[in-house]
């Protein structure tokens, strides 16, 4: 299917003036940084917390492997059902719909009540044009969503900034273009959107907007680090990632898509998915309700 080449106006102030109210989306907080806790102390700290669900990783070096998705996926989903979650999203390395591993996964996660996942990325590696890499890319998308529609499963591709495919908006609408729409989209990352677009990640938004299934909310700002600016991830709110225009962007737009929290700032190691971290379990828990509350109030401000 071929996307629409619609072109989209961006919004005014006193466009944003007649909007209605918008409901806060559910915030799911990333399992990768509970990594250090087991299946039920996880689901438990995620509810005393005050989040809405879990963005389980299910990859390898997550929560779940994938080699043991049969055995373990189970076993974590009883654990969130125990405190009132239902299985909504989770994060894996898919990338492939005829790779037996793949698929096992995500039949199982069909099958304990899953909706969204986040899949793997693609790289520029080899010998190939980049149109080439397109092609290539392109069409295991398409295979993929139509797995997931076999599955009743929505894919996400996110945006990420560096040498990926799909660190602009531009990537990631080209490889849509053969794929079920229904069944596959883009997970909306404004931290890394940011990084790649400065001034201009709005217009990614706008070509993306249609096909956005889930997003992240994270927050960075460019420093100086040994002579070189680097992007150094912060806690939410305190970085250049603009949340007031993008989450009127969402409400204008009648956007309403599961949200996944991450928190790349050092946290004793549970930023990077650390299964023993070096500081207080109290500190991570902390920095998690922090950055919860910030989401809301940015969405409520908005």
């Amino acid at each position: 299917m071929a996307l629409a080449g619609t072109v989209v106006p961006f919004l005014t102030p006193e466009a944003f003036a007649t909007q209605k109210p918008l409901a806060m989306p559910p915030v799911h907080i990333f399992s990768k940084h509970l990594q250090f806790l087991n299946y039920q102390d996880m689901a438990e700290a995620a509810k005393e917390i005050g989040f809405d669900g879990i963005d389980l990783t299910i990859r390898p070096k997550g929560h779940v492997e994938p080699e043991r998705v049969e055995d373990d996926l189970p076993k974590a989903v009883e654990a969130m059902k125990k405190v009132g979650f239902q299985p909504s999203l989770f994060c894996t390395a898919v990338e492939n719909a005829n790779d037996p591993i793949d698929s096992k996964l995500l039949k199982t996660a069909s099958e304990q009540g899953f909706k969204f996942y986040r899949m793997n990325w693609f790289r520029y590696q080899g010998q190939k044009t980049i149109p080439e890499f397109l092609d290539e890319y392109r069409d295991k998308i398409a295979g993929l969503s139509q797995l997931n529609k076999e599955l009743k499963l929505v894919g996400c591709y996110q945006n990420h900034a560096g040498r990926w495919c799909g660190a602009t908006m531009f990537e990631i609408w080209e490889i849509l273009k053969k794929a079920n729409l229904q069944h596959m989209g883009a997970q909306y990352d404004l931290r890394h959107a940011t990084v790649e677009g400065g001034l201009s990640w709005q217009t990614g938004l706008e070509l993306i907007k249609p096909h956005i299934k889930t997003i992240v909310v994270k927050d960075t700002i460019w420093e100086q680090k040994e002579g070189k600016m680097v992007a150094n991830n912060v806690p939410l709110g305190q970085g250049m990632a603009d949340f007031d225009t993008y989450f009127k962007i969402l409400k204008k737009s009648n956007i309403q898509v599961p949200i996944s929290l991450h928190l790349e700032y050092p946290l004793g190691g549970a930023n990077h998915g650390a299964t023993k971290i070096t500081v207080d379990k109290k500190v991570v828990f902390d920095a998690m309700r922090r950055d919860l509350q910030k989401t809301k109030e940015l969405w409520e401000k908005a």
